[in-house]
């Protein structure tokens, strides 16, 4: 079966969905924000041994919600739970959500989660305001078909290892369906393979999508159990891997699950270490079904679950080359 990225090769190849970023230059934190046009079905696999989240209980199979209105992606640590605030406002004043017998108020369900950046930049003192709300609120009026990549949302303060992370997104075609990838890159672990100063992720390229490797990498590592990773440099929770992988098949909540858990494995194919004490790594799954499955649910089911593991590996790929120098931090792709 051929497998290609789609026209954008970002996660709204997949039809209906929308992504917004906005991002504080002075405080360098951001926000990204998954929008679908309809409310789609949704799971949630946590990994990390130090997750922060919003609203991920109601995704389980076993809960009432059949389906949600947006994801956030989110930087600044706890603080960065408001921004999915800002997106709910937003979408109810828009007349999305969940409506209850005669209330006019629309219940939007917007899940979320962050990651760890309040020691990258030069100031974070934001008093008794921190940015994100409305952050979330900017992210979701910016939202559509295109978007930047990089220093872009909630990657603008990512770091990944010693270097500098970000944004990534990838997307493939293959047997009448699509699956794409969002992740905001912000490891403890490495994102490089010191022998051969590439990325882990290369095998898994299409297209040339990440360009030939560094002719002068910035800092060849040695292979140890951490390669170049920051552990010494931080603390439980102060990382995080936060990522969506979305398709456009029609997928009941455990099936989404099962999409959300075989993704996760594409973060353990672009980055070592994963899924630390010091990582907070979460993967959201949404389906948008406009595709139903073959005869044979289980078999598409496994072929979906794999192409979104390849997806997240590449979209990691991508954050790493797309990423600027910011704050002293270096790239893998010298400037």
């Amino acid at each position: 079966m051929t497998v290609k990225p789609g026209s954008k090769n970002l996660i709204t190849d997949v039809a209906g969905l929308k992504v917004g970023n906005a991002h504080h230059a002075h405080y360098a934190t951001g926000v990204t924000v998954v929008l679908p046009d309809e409310p789609v079905t949704a799971a949630v696999d946590v990994r990390g041994g130090a997750p922060g989240t919003r609203d991920t209980s109601a995704l389980d199979p076993t809960c009432l919600v059949d389906a949600v209105h947006g994801i956030v992606l989110s930087g600044g640590s706890v603080f960065g739970l408001d921004a999915a605030g800002g997106v709910i406002s937003h979408l109810a004043e828009q007349g999305v959500g969940m409506s209850f017998g005669q209330s006019p108020v629309r219940i939007p369900l917007v899940p979320s989660a962050i990651l760890f950046d309040l020691t990258f930049g030069p100031d974070k003192t934001w008093g008794a305001t921190p940015p994100y709300r409305d952050l979330g609120i900017a992210a979701a009026q910016d939202a559509g078909t295109d978007f930047e990549l990089g220093n872009a949302g909630a990657g603008h303060g990512a770091t990944a290892g010693t270097l500098k992370g970000g944004l990534g997104s990838a997307s493939a075609v293959f047997g009448g369906f699509t699956v794409g990838a969002l992740v905001a890159l912000n490891p403890v672990g490495s994102c490089i393979n010191p022998a051969s100063n590439d990325l882990w992720a290369r095998p898994f390229e299409l297209d040339g999508e990440f360009g030939p490797v560094p002719a002068e990498p910035v800092s060849p590592v040695p292979l140890t159990p951490l390669g170049d990773s920051k552990l010494d440099a931080r603390a439980a929770g102060a990382n995080t891997t936060i990522a969506v992988v979305a398709t456009d098949a029609a997928l009941t909540k455990p099936q989404a699950q099962r999409l959300a858990i075989m993704a996760s494995d594409g973060m353990a194919r672009a980055i070592r270490p994963i899924h630390t004490p010091y990582d907070g790594d979460t993967v959201f799954a949404l389906a948008t079904g406009r595709t139903a499955l073959a005869e044979q649910p289980g078999e598409a089911l496994a072929m979906l679950g794999s192409a979104a593991a390849d997806c997240l590996t590449r979209a990691i790929g991508r954050a790493m080359v797309s990423a600027e120098p910011l704050h002293g931090r270096d790239t893998w792709r010298p400037a």
